[in-house]
C-alpha cells in the first residue's frame, strides 16, 4: 500500500499543528503544536471551547476583584487563556506547545523576559514541566536578546516572524531553542513585488528556509529550524527533512489524502559539505542587514502589527464575553467588528495581504477558497457574539 505524503513527511520531519483547535490536533496527531493570538481568537469563538473561555474569565475576575475594569480582566484572561489552551493541547501532543508573548512587547527586552517568566510560572503551577513549553517571541533584536536571557534560565524559546538570515544567525548565537522562518509570507512579498509565479523549488520562502537550515547544519548550531506559513503542499514537500514544519489543518488534510513519493530535500550531511561563509552578527550588523533587506523589515513590522491587532481583538471579545456572563452587556456583533478592522480599503473583502493574522485562520475563514474573506464568511466562521 502506497504511503501518504503526511506519513512519509513524518519519517524525516517533526510535524507541528499550526492551530488552536484541539479537535484538529487530535485528528492529525502531530508531535508538537503552536498557537498565537489569531489562532486563539478563532478557537475562543468555537462553542466547544466556551467553557474554557468562561472559566478563564471568571478566575481572572476573582483575581482582580469585582471593581476591576473589564478591560483589565480581559488582559489578564488573555495570558491565562493562552496557557489554558496550551494545557489542553499538551494532553494530546507528546511533545511541546508554543505560547506567544504579547506582540506589543516585541521591542521591549525586559518586558518580554518578564512575560516569558510569567507564562512558564503558570504552566508550572499547573504541573507542566518547562521542557514541554516554548515561549514564542518576535525575532526583533530586542526579542532575541530577551530569549538569550530566558534560555539561560532554562526557559526555551521559539523565535517567530523570521524572514532573513541575519535574524536566524542572531537567534542561533543567542542559544535559542527553535526558530520559525515564514515561507508563505516571503513568497507573498516577492509575488507582489515582481508579479512572477514561482515554481516550488524556486519559491523565495523555500530558498530562505533552505539557506538557514544549511547554515545551521554547516556550523553545528543546535537551534532547530521550523518552517512555517505555507501556501501549498509543494512548499512543504520542498522542505522535507527540515527539523520541524508547522502546518495548518487544511494542508495537513491534503497531505494525509495524497499518495505520492516524497524524496528528502534537506539533509544535514549534505549541508556539512557546502561552502558557506561564516558571519558574525552584532547589533550594528543586524540593524544594517535588516534595513538593507526590505522584505524582511516590512514583513516583520507587518507581522507584529497583525499579531497586535489579533490580540486587541481577542481582548475586546473577552471583555464583551465577560459583560455577557456578568449580565451587564448590550447587543453587539463582534464578528462584524473584526471584519471592519481588517477590511483596510473598505471594499467589503479581506484579502490575504490585508489579513495580518495567521494563515491558518485565514484559510479556515475563506470558506469558498477564493482567496478573500467576506463579512458573511467572517460571521459564519467566528459567529456573532450577542451580548
Amino acid at each position: 500500500m502506497a504511503k501518504t505524503l503526511l506519513d512519509q513527511l513524518k519519517e524525516v520531519t517533526v510535524i507541528v499543528a499550526d492551530t488552536g483547535d484541539i479537535q484538529s490536533i487530535e485528528t492529525f496527531t502531530p508531535q508538537d503544536a503552536t498557537t498565537n493570538p489569531s489562532l486563539i481568537t478563532a478557537a475562543a469563538q468555537m462553542p466547544q471551547y466556551q467553557e474554557i473561555v468562561d472559566t478563564t474569565l471568571r478566575t481572572a475576575r476573582e483575581k482582580l476583584g469585582k471593581d476591576a475594569p473589564a478591560v483589565e480582566v480581559a488582559k489578564l484572561a488573555f495570558d491565562r487563556l493562552a496557557v489554558a489552551f496550551g494545557l489542553q493541547i499538551l494532553k494530546i501532543v507528546p511533545g511541546r506547545v508554543s505560547t506567544e508573548v504579547d506582540a506589543r512587547l516585541s521591542y521591549d527586552t525586559q518586558g518580554t523576559i518578564e512575560k516569558g517568566r510569567y507564562l512558564i510560572s503558570e504552566y508550572e503551577a499547573a504541573g507542566v514541566s518547562r521542557e514541554r513549553v516554548l515561549i514564542k517571541i518576535a525575532s526583533t533584536w530586542e526579542g532575541i536578546k530577551a530569549a538569550e536571557v530566558l534560555e539561560k534560565e532554562g526557559i526555551h524559546c521559539n523565535l517567530t516572524l523570521l524572514f532573513g538570515l541575519h535574524q536566524a544567525i542572531a537567534c542561533a548565537d543567542a542559544g535559542v531553542t527553535l526558530i520559525s522562518p515564514f515561507v508563505g509570507r516571503i513568497l507573498d512579498w516577492y509575488v507582489k513585488e515582481t508579479g512572477k509565479e514561482y515554481a516550488n523549488a524556486e519559491d523565495p520562502g523555500v530558498q530562505s528556509v533552505t539557506e538557514i537550515y544549511n547554515y545551521y547544519k554547516k556550523y553545528g548550531y543546535k537551534t532547530e529550524v521550523m518552517g512555517a506559513s505555507f501556501r501549498n503542499i509543494g512548499e512543504i514537500c520542498e522542505l522535507a527533512g527540515c527539523d520541524l514544519l508547522t502546518i495548518s489543518p487544511k494542508l495537513l488534510e491534503t497531505l494525509k489524502l495524497t499518495e505520492a513519493d516524497l524524496p528528502r530535500k534537506l539533509d544535514p550531511a549534505i549541508a556539512k559539505s557546502l561552502d558557506i561563509e561564516k558571519l558574525t552578527i552584532d547589533q550594528a550588523t543586524f540593524n544594517q542587514m535588516h534595513e538593507a533587506d526590505r522584505m524582511s523589515s516590512e514583513k516583520l513590522s507587518e507581522g507584529i502589527q497583525g499579531f497586535t491587532k489579533a490580540l486587541e481583538t481577542l481582548e475586546k471579545l473577552l471583555a464583551e464575553r465577560l459583560a455577557q456572563i456578568e449580565g451587564t452587556a448590550f447587543v453587539c456583533n463582534a464578528a462584524v467588528d473584526i471584519f471592519k478592522s481588517y477590511d483596510l480599503d473598505g471594499d467589503g473583502l479581506i484579502t490575504r495581504e490585508e489579513w495580518l493574522g495567521t494563515d491558518a485562520v485565514f484559510d479556515a475563514l475563506d470558506i469558498n477558497h477564493d482567496g478573500t474573506i467576506t463579512a458573511e464568511e467572517m460571521v459564519a466562521g467566528l459567529g456573532a457574539l450577542v451580548c
